[in-house]
């Protein structure tokens, strides 16, 4: 007969982390007001925090509002709570209203039809393991994005695919006002 034991994980604080990442955390309360608890997490490791922010910051060929859609549209699929709250501030930070957070959380954008093919495009890409769809992927290239665009939009959705699963493995506390439930 065997027991499982849950296990609890915990969001180290700035003591807890490696001299390095005090440095990056110092760099995050200046820039955010705080350090998120992910980006925190990811500094229970020496290296991962400032692998994952430059990955996260590297430059682009989506828009600031393009990179919303595919953080929330591979947030929800993947069920990841904190990452659909985040995203729904930074989504509102970058021009979004409520309802086209909602709908683009729902795999749509019907407000505007090239980030609705980009929607639909992630969505595909997301749910079939990177095969999307021939038509997800001709309405995306229709609607003006290029190979370049779909580069980006496959390294978006890795950047958050690694911090869906880290946050869908450890539960640690969600300090974004949290994102409704569809």
């Amino acid at each position: 007969m065997s027991t499982t034991t849950a296990v609890t994980f915990n969001v180290p604080t700035r003591a807890e982390v490696s001299e390095n990442n005090q440095g990056i955390f110092d760099t995050l309360q200046k820039g955010l007001g705080f350090v998120p608890n992910l980006y925190a997490y990811f500094a229970k490791n020496d290296t991962a925090l400032g692998d994952y922010l430059a990955l996260q910051n590297r430059k682009s060929t989506l828009k600031g509002k393009e990179r919303e859609v595919v953080n929330l549209v591979t947030s929800q699929i993947n069920g990841c709570r904190y990452c659909q709250s985040a995203h729904t501030v930074l989504g509102k930070m970058n021009g979004f209203t409520d309802e086209q957070v909602l709908e683009i959380r729902k795999g749509t954008a019907n407000f505007d039809a090239k980030l609705d093919a980009l929607t639909r495009f992630t969505a595909s890409v997301v749910e079939h393991r990177g095969r999307a769809t021939a038509e997800s992927k001709a309405a995306f290239f229709n609607a003006g994005y290029n190979e370049a665009n779909m580069i980006d939009v496959v390294i978006v959705v890795g950047d958050k695919i690694i911090s869906n699963y880290l946050h869908n493995l450890t539960e640690f506390e969600i300090d974004f006002p949290i994102a409704e439930k569809i």
